[in-house]
């Protein structure tokens, strides 16, 4: 059986009377903006960490992380009460939910693999144009790498990004 889905408004009641909401997004996207009292679980955590008791509301970001992997949010409920936050975070403020923003923490890495991919891309393709053939070389390079980190899960820019200095966790 599908988990039901929830409004914003409907989650804010069951919340006031004792619901969890739990956050299944990366700690990344947690930390820089998120709902007061939502608990983060990610998503790749969800089958090895126990769950509170009682009536369980599981959000993402747009509502599609948590219906696409509702099986198994349901299972990890393990019976307990469960619904989908409909719209996720971007719905609960859409409705005029506050969120804590935290705009001291750098934007969440997916983003930044976007803009550090897009970027490469864009030069390779302009040097190329401008300079010299050889450098459409470096966009072959980057789109070669996004398609080997879509099919196998496992992306070298979004590793090396996680290291750098402005993506330490800010006091």
């Amino acid at each position: 059986m599908a988990i039901a889905s929830m409004t914003p408004q409907d989650a804010k009641v069951a919340l006031s009377r004792g619901a969890t909401l739990i956050d299944i997004r990366d700690a990344d996207e947690h930390a820089r903006e998120r709902i007061d009292g939502a608990v983060n679980l990610p998503l790749a955590q969800i089958g090895s960490a126990p769950l509170p008791s009682g009536l369980l509301i599981f959000h993402c970001r747009t509502g599609m992380r948590t219906s696409a992997n509702a099986g198994a949010l349901e299972a990890a409920a393990d019976g307990a009460p469960c619904y989908l936050l409909d719209g996720g975070i971007d719905a609960w403020r859409g409705c005029g939910l506050g969120t804590i923003v935290d705009r001291k923490q750098p934007i969440e890495i997916m983003r930044q693999v976007q803009l550090t991919a897009g970027g490469l891309i864009l030069l390779g393709v302009l040097l190329g144009w401008l300079v010299a053939p050889g450098f459409y070389g470096l966009s072959a390079f980057i789109g070669a790498g996004l398609m080997f980190a879509g099919a196998t899960g496992w992306c070298g820019m979004a590793h090396l990004l996680r290291i750098m200095p402005w993506n330490r966790v800010a006091a």
